[in-house]
């Protein structure tokens, strides 16, 4: 296949005492990923840390991926985060309604797999066309969804934060797996909802569209989430293929 050039940064924000988020970039086993925890009291980032080494342990060894190996692992990890989180909790407690949304993206030959669970959020730029890939899974995606509020009343609903599936929450939750061609010249954003809460998606079309290296434009989406507020951590993975 093509080559993939990967670039990725999170950064705490401007409110937060701790970072839950996590990104994995492997250009050497074609996988990416953005898990952002929930729960607080740090048990948010233990399951963010959690679906991040899960990913990390089946995807060990695996170039050369068929397909078909390509969804299985995939859908794997999910499977085997969600039963550690829901382990951890077993165990601990205290860190009772922690969970994480998470994006995973997986490369093989020209196709890609796309695991997606939450409001973190996947777009692709193609022909600079700046498609979003996943729905949130959001309370206020469904209003939306169901034409009771606009887009832009969901940026503030009060509700924004309530999630309705995530990694780690129940025992077999629902994973969006998104499938498709990887074309020379697409350019992949992965990130959590740090960015997308900040930032409005024709900004994010324009740094990504604009000349510069991906380390770059991942610093300019940083830097413009800050500048509207920071209120979450942001992270970001950005990918090209070339």
């Amino acid at each position: 296949m093509d080559k993939i050039n990967f670039s990725g940064k999170s950064d705490i924000g401007l409110k937060r005492n701790n970072n839950e988020d996590v990104f994995v970039v492997k250009s050497d086993l074609d996988f990416c990923l953005v898990a952002d925890g929930m729960g607080g009291a740090a048990a948010g980032e233990v399951a963010s840390h959690i679906f991040a080494e899960t990913a990390l342990e089946i995807f060990l060894n695996s170039r050369g991926r068929s397909e078909k190996q390509n969804l299985e692992q995939v859908q794997k990890t999910f499977r085997f985060a969600n039963k550690r989180i829901l382990d951890h909790v077993k165990e601990n407690p205290h860190h009772e309604g922690m969970g994480c949304t998470a994006e995973l993206m997986a490369f093989t030959h020209k196709e890609f797999v796309l695991g997606h669970m939450g409001d973190s959020r996947t777009y692709r730029l193609r022909n600079g066309q700046l498609k979003q890939l996943t729905q949130d899974h959001s309370l206020v995606q469904e209003q939306i969804d169901q034409g009771l509020i606009s887009p832009a009343e969901a940026r503030n609903h009060p509700l924004r934060n309530i999630i309705l599936r995530a990694v780690g929450i129940n025992e077999s939750p629902a994973l969006d797996v998104i499938r498709g061609k990887a074309l020379s010249g697409d350019l992949f954003l992965l990130c959590s909802d740090g960015l997308t809460d900040m930032v409005d998606d024709f900004l994010i079309r324009e740094v990504v569209s604009s000349i510069g290296t991906l380390s770059q434009k991942v610093e300019k989406l940083i830097e413009l989430a800050n500048a509207a507020g920071g209120k979450d951590n942001i992270t970001i993975v950005l990918l090209e293929v070339t």
